[in-house]
């Protein structure tokens, strides 16, 4: 039986490569699927770098409060410094949020599913099966979902790998790396603009993981380091997806880095492309892990249960009860086009206030309170 000794118990710190690979995965979620077909010109390489850049910032914040006392205390350090009824009522906020983003990662995940690998099977069996995979990760606890961070990410880097083959020709053509500068800033490139600071969004959710991550005046160089894999990344796969289409034909293809992938020919296996969203699902799995935790903590800060020790049936009933949630928004929602667009944009938008106003808000705070940090090095 899962209990609180399982679940939210600390045994084990962990040290600054963890950090790193948490910022890089969180930020390495569906939207970089997604994000070449609204990106399209190549000037916005420039935006992707600039907002990376950006990124950092928030990241110095966040690792200010790393360094605290009050964030290896976990539930106790948040209520010292804002207070218990405030701490509810962000709880309830934050629940809005998480469920927001594991939501539209799942059901968007599960419509690729669907497209490229089982196209006669229905996307809310998909979600029962994935959900499925994450309670499983999830009722092992915070420390071995933080440790599947590492099976994440060894699973899904090495694809990147594939995406060399179009920087050269016959497929590469530097023409279509132009124009470098716009010439006019068009109202499509403001949720393009978006996107990016949404996609750069995921690790303000480390300002939970506190107890469990082992920080000191390198803490801040880690996470620099998973989000400068990030922006390499993100700006690797647009180039290779400017390279292969083009700027005026990108903008027609719904799924471009899997639509490449499609290209790759094998003796051995002939569906790379399928072999790759195998293994992306890892990811997928230990994201949503991670927000199904969370959610089932936040939910029992916001609803005043923290009395009540933690177990498997009260994280199942959170994880039934975001299925239904899901079902819902894939049903009135997801597989309709123009209001899926809504919820995309919905979560393009929470995405980019979470985090930049979360690393923000607690730093002023902390100001206000005197907190200090209290790391070593």
């Amino acid at each position: 039986m899962m209990g609180t000794y399982q679940l939210f118990k600390k045994n084990e710190i962990f040290n600054g490569l963890y950090a790193m690979l948490l910022v890089n995965r969180l930020q390495m979620l569906y939207f970089f699927l997604i994000m070449p077909n609204i990106l399209i010109h190549p000037y916005m390489i420039w935006v992707l770098i600039a907002v990376g850049i950006l990124s950092q910032l928030n990241l110095l914040l966040l690792s200010k409060w790393l360094l605290t006392r009050l964030s290896s205390n976990g539930y106790n350090g948040f209520v010292q410094m804002f207070g218990k009824k405030c701490v509810r009522f962000l709880s309830f906020i934050g629940l809005f949020f998480i469920l927001l983003k594991l939501s539209v990662i799942t059901l968007g995940f599960s419509e690729i599913v669907q497209t490229f690998m089982l196209p006669s099977t229905d996307t809310n069996f998909l979600v029962f099966f994935i959900l499925l995979f994450c309670f499983y990760v999830a009722g092992k606890g915070v420390e071995h979902t933080i440790r599947f961070v590492l099976i994440s990410f060894f699973c899904t880097f090495w694809m990147i790998t594939f995406f060399v083959f179009f920087f050269f020709p016959p497929i590469a053509r530097l023409s279509d790396l132009y124009p470098l500068i716009p010439m006019e800033w068009k109202v499509e490139n403001w949720k393009a603009f978006f996107l990016i600071l949404s996609s750069y969004s995921g690790p303000e959710f480390l300002v939970f993981l506190g107890p469990w991550l082992k920080t000191n005046n390198k803490t801040f160089r880690y996470l620099s380091y998973g989000n400068a894999l990030t922006v390499v990344e993100y700006v690797f796969l647009f180039i290779a997806s400017l390279l292969y289409f083009g700027s005026n034909y990108l903008s027609k293809i719904q799924y471009p880095i899997i639509n490449m992938a499609r290209y790759f020919q094998n003796p051995v296996f002939e569906r790379i492309d399928m072999i790759m969203l195998s293994f992306e699902l890892f990811n997928l799995v230990f994201a949503v892990s991670l927000f199904l935790l969370l959610f089932y903590g936040a939910s029992k800060i916001a609803f005043g249960k923290m009395s009540k020790p933690t177990s498997g049936k009260g994280l199942l009933s959170n994880v039934f009860l975001i299925f239904i949630g899901m079902v819902l928004m894939n049903e009135l929602f997801w597989k309709s086009e123009e209001k899926q667009n809504f919820l995309l944009n919905l979560q393009i938008i929470a995405g980019s206030i979470s985090y930049f106003l979360v690393p923000l808000v607690i730093v002023l705070v902390m100001k206000k309170r005197g907190v200090k940090k209290s790391a070593s090095t």
